[in-house]
């Protein structure tokens, strides 16, 4: 076997192999040997049949299975004899050569990644804590999910939930199929497109309008995504909030058996503590991608960004499949992923180069804690322990995060950091 590798472009290459066609014709001749034996030609007994009618039958088929062996067996070797690792699938197709066999791959290989850019990095740490002001504002938050609902006589405002009968159209069609009937929505909670609750406000019980409206560039409907529409409204009912009081009854349906407000708070501020946690190493390791991504710089290879592209369109493709679409009616424009792709793929590259660069290893008691912290919530955290760790592939997940994890704590050593305070609010709304 001969290997020659060409370069083509910055991460392209062109590898050619060659076969002798002694290799090939001795494969060929062992296949069609075999044939002999086993084919039923009429006029001949089985085995019984001259080699060159087994040839001038089967010689194009078997030749197409050994050549299409020969690439499987001889493309790795090959890749290990030039010391070469593809970044994606290669592109093999046979070359014009007559004599023996020659196959052409052409194929991207991984980007050289340079950590000199690291120690240069600037990244802000958000810091923040949970006020009393923030608890009090949480426990109103807990009101407003089990609030009720009261009839009211006076005109629909924002907060209520009013129920309408409402018909649409849009280009001369009726996409409401007549009109929708007893629709239940909460003005200011941003259930329908937008517009369309504030419309809602000012109106009596029996009161009918008319109004446009029009639907996001990206409504999950392609046939009215950044489209207007006409929509006739009639207002049915109108419903207050009615906000429960915090007392005994409302503080244990929260958990808190013992009912008395102070235990109360110091639950909620124990849960807003371990939310912050979470999002202020979130938003750490946020800046430390970003400063990363912006600093390290280096040609990213198409295939691997391709390949994160569809991965990002797959749910897209689904939900497609479940509307009985394609995939393009949701005209979804490549260009729309492939920022993002690029990023992860970047991204991928730098964190696999400083964990093999820096030889860092998962962490087991780390790995330990991230699963007991995780089974908190949970009425048994015993039994999600033990859930985690009974299976290789669901404890791999953890230790992958904490891999990373540890890769981002290296990042930040090496790094200047400018400590910001921040509000609770600050941190959790942009999560």
């Amino acid at each position: 076997m001969q290997v020659s590798v060409e370069k083509t472009s910055e991460l392209s290459r062109k590898m050619t192999v060659s076969i002798p066609d002694a290799v090939v014709q001795e494969k060929m001749e062992t296949r069609l040997k075999r044939l002999g034996r086993e084919v039923k030609v009429d006029g001949f007994r089985p085995g019984k049949v001259p080699a060159s009618m087994i040839r001038k039958l089967y010689g194009e088929r078997v030749r197409g299975e050994v050549t299409g062996d020969l690439i499987q067996t001889t493309y790795f070797e090959a890749l290990q004899q030039q010391e070469l690792v593809p970044a994606g699938h290669p592109h093999i197709h046979p070359s014009e050569k007559t004599e023996g066999f020659e196959y052409v791959a052409e194929f991207e290989v991984y980007p050289e990644v340079t950590l000199d850019g690291i120690s240069g990095l600037q990244i802000e740490r958000p810091n923040a804590t949970v006020e009393e002001a923030d608890v009090d504002a949480m426990i109103e938050k807990l009101r407003q999910q089990k609030k009720t609902w009261a009839e009211t006589e006076r005109a629909s405002q924002e907060g209520d939930q009013v129920t309408i009968h409402f018909s649409g159209v849009s280009e001369g069609e009726n996409f409401t199929d007549g009109k929708v009937e007893n629709y239940k929505v909460e003005i200011g909670a941003k259930q329908m497109i937008p517009g369309f609750e504030d419309e809602l406000k000012g109106l009596s019980v029996g009161a009918t309008k008319t109004f446009t409206a029009t639907f996001p560039e990206q409504y999950n409907n392609p046939k009215l995504a950044g489209k207007s529409a006409e929509f006739e409204v009639e207002l049915v009912k109108i419903e207050e909030p009615v906000l429960p009081e915090v007392n005994e009854e409302f503080i244990k349906a929260y958990g808190v058996e013992e009912g008395e407000l102070a235990a109360f708070r110091s639950d909620v501020r124990a849960n807003m503590d371990r939310e912050l946690v979470n999002a202020l190493k979130n938003k750490l390791k946020t800046a430390a991608m970003d400063a990363l991504f912006e600093n390290i710089t280096f040609t990213i290879p198409n295939a691997l960004i391709d390949q994160e592209v569809e991965a990002l369109m797959q749910p897209y493709a689904e939900r497609a499949k479940n509307m009985r679409l394609k995939l393009e009616d949701l005209n979804l424009p490549r260009d729309t992923f492939e920022a993002q792709a690029k990023r992860r793929v970047a991204l991928g590259l730098i964190l696999g180069e400083i964990i093999q660069k820096n030889e860092i290893k998962v962490d087991a008691d780390k790995v330990r804690e991230v699963v007991e912290d995780m089974a908190k919530s949970y009425e048994r955290p015993e039994d999600v322990i033990n859930w985690y760790y009974a299976d290789k592939a669901r404890l791999n997940e953890v230790q992958q995060m904490v891999l990373e994890d540890q890769a981002v704590a290296w990042i930040v050593s090496q790094a200047k950091i400018t400590d910001v305070t921040v509000g609770f609010d600050e941190v959790m709304e942009k999560r």
